[in-house]
């Protein structure tokens, strides 16, 4: 069957004190998904962040950003009022996000939110405390012992909590208690604010992308609590990172920094902690994009300490194994492949094993030298196209930088005639396409240029801030999606 969808990062919504949350506004914009007849909100990674402010580089797999946290529902619960809110800065610009002033203002408001609480004395948060004990424990401490260790990583720590002592472990918990449920606090509301949003979501018949970033950050509590897990040496540094190679688009690769899986340790677990890991994705989200689905075939193993990632190797991945444990395990569940940049056989020889569909990018599509896999006439129905991702410009923002050749051959392709068509004609040519499910950023429907781009792969400190202005998606835009959704036989709705 036909859908499509709209892809907006949480943190993009409108929302007061300073970055998207689960407010009225993301109620709002879930409405509107419904008028324009969509079928998917597809969002980014939900998990904490930390340096470099990358949903990709989490301090938990399993915890939620407390910054999506909506303050407002907080002070309808008596757990805070308009002024203690109003004290904090959480910067003056509506349309990017300070996470400085994210940073040194929320964890505040949120500590007063849980003195004023007396959370201990809800059942729903004790229930919630016990069912999620399995990640939970260890996030919540790994968060108390970083902050009393100034925020350095787990591997700065004294040696005797660094490695989990018994002794210390209880030493920490007991003197870091009230920090302990102050995590646990956060991750409370975090879920009971997104699952009420999910449910409304679902019930609008809108169903949610989440996204599963392959691998872990170093500095994180699944590290730290589970380092049989991954590729480290008797003292617990890593022996080798993840990585891309160097192509056309970097001359010495992109060094990610990530330890990499001891994936015959996983196999011998029956891949054990992936399985709780996807389980919990799909309490999340509706529908999974794996990311960097390549590095279940081979990964990238670049030596630690190295500088870039020019002098790294191939190693072999899990292959279809991990994903036949998946099917038997968990059922079949509904998957997205990240399977973009330099595929080799064997790795698409895998994504047709899964049976999981693919992504198609239109701004790959117009290289006026080459025949391209991207255009839409080469599509097969079962793929999800996009016209760009997270990852790249928005689309009017790309097609400035384009060079005249290939410009030139976009015009022709997508039969565009001004500036003012670019982007519709980009959405027709993804709409029309053959593609099961289309999937547009919410940038691209509101005409925006590079100024709205969301990441900038291997750069720092310039992403992921960029949000949607109060009352930028109006009715009349979400009357005009529905039109062309439906026109291409893609509406989730009858009006």
């Amino acid at each position: 069957m036909r859908k499509s969808g709209v892809l907006l990062p949480v943190s993009s919504i409108p929302s007061k004190y300073g970055i998207g949350t689960f407010s009225k506004q993301a109620y709002n914009f879930i409405d509107l998904l419904e008028k324009a007849g969509q079928s998917y909100w597809q969002i980014l990674p939900l998990g904490p962040t930390g340096y470099g402010d990358s949903p990709y580089q989490s301090f938990s797999t399993f915890a939620g950003n407390p910054y999506y946290i909506d303050l407002e529902a907080l002070i309808e619960a008596g757990y805070l009022t308009e002024a203690e809110c109003d004290q904090y800065d959480f910067g003056d610009n509506d349309e990017y996000i300070d996470y400085e002033k994210i940073y040194l203002s929320r964890f505040k408001v949120l500590k007063t939110a849980y003195h004023n609480s007396e959370i201990e004395k809800d059942p729903d948060y004790t229930k919630f405390v016990r069912d999620n004990g399995y990640w939970l424990d260890d996030y919540a401490l790994y968060m108390a012992v970083k902050n009393s260790f100034d925020g350095k990583s787990w591997s700065e720590w004294d040696e005797d909590i660094k490695l989990r002592k018994p002794a210390a472990m209880k030493q920490y918990r007991e003197q870091y208690a009230e920090e302990v449920a102050f995590y646990q606090f956060q991750q409370y509301l975090f879920a009971k604010q997104w699952f009420a949003l999910k449910e409304y979501a679902n019930r609008k018949k809108i169903q949610i992308i989440g996204d599963i970033p392959i691998y872990v950050a170093f500095d994180s509590a699944d590290t730290w609590a589970n380092p049989e897990l991954f590729q480290l040496d008797d003292t617990l540094t890593p022996i080798a990172v993840a990585g891309c190679p160097p192509d056309a688009f970097s001359a010495t690769g992109q060094l990610w920094g990530n330890p990499l899986y001891k994936w015959d340790y996983h196999k011998k677990t029956e891949y054990a902690w992936w399985m709780k890991r996807i389980a919990y994705c799909y309490e999340l989200y509706d529908v999974v994009r794996i990311d960097h689905f390549r590095g279940f075939d081979e990964y990238y193993s670049i030596p630690y300490g190295d500088e870039t990632a020019e002098y790294g190797h191939w190693e072999q991945g899990p292959g279809y194994e991990i994903f036949k444990t998946m099917k038997a395990k968990l059922g079949n569940k509904a998957v997205i492949a990240e399977d973009l940049g330099f595929l080799t056989d064997s790795v698409i020889k895998l994504v047709k094993k899964t049976g999981y569909p693919g992504m198609k990018i239109l701004q790959f599509a117009f290289d006026s030298r080459e025949e391209s896999d991207y255009l839409p006439h080469n599509y097969v129905a079962n793929s999800i196209v996009y016209t760009g991702t997270h990852d790249n410009d928005t689309t009017l923002g790309w097609y400035e930088k384009l060079s005249r050749k290939d410009k030139a051959f976009a015009k022709r392709y997508l039969n565009i005639r001004s500036r003012k068509d670019v982007q519709w004609e980009f959405i027709r040519a993804a709409m029309a396409s053959v593609s099961d499910t289309c999937v547009i950023p919410m940038q691209d429907y509101l005409g925006l240029g590079e100024e709205a781009r969301i990441n900038i792969p291997s750069t720092l400190g310039i992403n992921w801030k960029w949000r949607m202005l109060p009352g930028q998606f109006t009715e009349e835009l979400a009357e005009r999606i529905y039109k062309m959704t439906k026109l291409y036989g893609r509406a989730a709705v009858k009006k």
